[in-house]
C-alpha cells in the first residue's frame, strides 16, 4: 500500500524551543518552509488551528498558489463557521489548489480553548456536532439540488451551492481522536483518522477500535490510518541521543522563563483522551519499541504531537516502518526547529521509508502471483 508523509505548515518559525522573531504570520517564512516540505519529498503539509493563531484558510490559499504539488490540510473546527459557509470556503479552496485539498476536522480537546471562542458545549456534544457538521458539508460539496436539514446542531432550508470541489466527490476528510464518541465520529465519517505516536501495541489497539467504529456504521471501507511523531534524527545514534537530550533541556529552559509553549493545550492534567494516553504511555516508561521517546511528551503535557522518534536516520525510518507494518498509510512528522528539520527529514528518512515500502509492495504482489 502507498505511504504519505504529512508535515507542517507552520506561519512562523516559533516551537517549543525557539520564540518566534516575528509575527505570528511571516509569509516569507511560511512560504520557505512549504517550498522546503514540496522540494524535499513530502506530500502535503497541515495549517494547524488555535483561536488565537492566524486563520488557516487563507494561509493555506496563500501557499496552494504558491507551490505546485504540495498538498494542503487544513485544519477546522465546527464552532466557528456554519457548515454550509465552510463548504464553500473549502470548494473554494480546492480550487485555488488544483484539487490539492484536505480537510481536517478538529472537535476540540479543552473546555477553556473551545470557549475562548464561545463554545461551550461538552466535549460529547462538540464530537456529535462535528459528524453532523462533516455530514452537511458533504453533502453541500455534492449535491447540486437545494436541500434542507434539521439536525441536533443546525437547521436551514433550501441550501444548494453554487462552488463545488476540483476533487470528486470530494476533498478528504480528515479526524482524530481516542475516545468512544472520537472513535463512533470518525470511523462513521473520516477518510483519514489520526492518531498521535503511541508505543505499537497501543497503536494497534486504536487501529482496531477505529475499524469497529467504522464496521459499526456500516461502511464497507476504513479510514486510513495517520500517526504522528517528532523526529529527530542526527548521523549516529549517539549524537542522536544527544540531540534528543539537549532538545529536552531547550523546552524545559522555555517553561523556566514563562514561555507558553502552547496556548491550545494546559501543561498539566489535559482533558481530552489523546494527551492522556500519551501520558500514561510516558508514565510507564521513556523508551519505546524501536526508537519512541516518550520525556517531550511529559514536558509538554501531552500536548499535540509530541512523542520523539530519535536515531540515525536509518533507526527513525525503520522505526516509521514498523508502524507502516501495522497499517499506518501516513505518517506525520514535525522537528522542534522547523525548516532545518523538515529539510533533513526529507532528504535522509523520507527515502529509505520510501524504498522499502516499495520493496513490501513488491513481494506482496509477487506472493500473490
Amino acid at each position: 500500500m502507498p505511504v504519505e508523509f504529512l508535515g507542517i505548515a507552520a506561519t512562523n518559525e516559533g516551537s517549543e524551543v525557539t520564540a518566534r522573531s516575528g509575527a505570528s504570520f511571516d509569509k516569507d517564512y511560511t512560504l520557505r518552509l512549504a517550498r522546503a516540505h514540496e522540494d524535499h519529498g513530502w506530500d502535503r503539509v497541515l495549517f494547524a488551528y488555535g483561536s488565537g493563531s492566524p486563520d488557516p484558510s487563507p494561509a493555506a490559499a496563500y501557499i496552494a498558489a504558491r507551490t505546485d504539488r504540495l498538498q494542503i490540510l487544513v485544519a477546522h473546527r465546527p464552532n466557528v463557521s456554519y457548515p454550509t459557509f465552510a463548504a464553500k470556503t473549502f470548494a473554494t479552496l480546492d480550487h485555488i489548489s488544483d484539487g490539492r485539498l484536505a480537510v481536517h476536522f478538529i472537535t476540540g480537546g479543552n473546555d477553556h480553548e473551545q470557549q475562548r471562542e464561545g463554545d461551550f458545549h461538552t466535549k460529547d456534544e462538540r464530537y456529535a456536532r462535528t459528524r453532523e457538521a462533516i455530514q452537511i458539508i458533504k453533502k453541500a460539496w455534492t449535491s447540486h439540488e437545494p436541500f434542507d436539514h434539521e439536525g441536533e446542531h443546525y437547521r436551514f432550508n433550501d441550501f444548494v451551492s453554487d462552488t463545488f470541489p476540483v476533487q470528486q466527490p470530494h476533498p478528504r476528510v480528515s479526524f482524530g481522536g481516542s475516545s468512544p464518541a472520537a472513535y463512533a465520529a470518525g470511523g462513521a465519517e473520516a477518510d483519514i483518522y489520526c492518531l498521535w505516536g503511541e508505543p505499537l501495541a497501543q497503536t494497534a489497539e486504536q487501529i482496531e477500535s477505529v475499524k469497529a467504529a467504522a464496521k459499526a456504521a456500516a461502511r464497507t471501507d476504513v479510514p486510513k490510518i495517520q500517526v504522528a511523531f517528532r523526529p529527530i534524527i542526527a548521523p549516529t545514534e549517539e549524537l542522536a541521543w544527544e540531540k534528543a537530550h539537549a532538545t529536552l533541556a531547550r523546552i524545559k529552559a522555555r517553561k523556566a522563563g514563562g514561555a507558553p509553549l502552547s496556548r491550545r493545550h494546559p501543561l498539566k492534567n489535559p482533558e481530552n483522551s489523546g494527551s492522556q494516553r500519551l501520558l500514561a504511555a510516558a508514565a510507564s516508561g521513556e523508551r519505546h519499541d524501536r526508537a519512541l521517546w516518550t520525556p517531550t511528551a511529559t514536558e509538554t503535557g501531552g500536548a499535540g504531537n509530541s512523542t520523539a522518534l530519535v536515531g540515525t536516520p536509518e533507526t527513525v525510518a525503520q522505526a516509521l516502518l514498523d508502524y507502516y507494518d501495522l497499517g499506518v498509510e501516513i505518517l506525520s512528522a514535525r522537528g522542534y526547529d522547523l525548516l532545518d528539520d523538515a529539510i533533513d527529514f526529507g532528504r535522509h528518512v523520507i527515502p529509505i521509508v520510501r524504498e522499502e515500502v516499495a520493496k513490501r509492495d513488491a513481494a506482496r504482489v509477487s506472493a500473490a502471483a
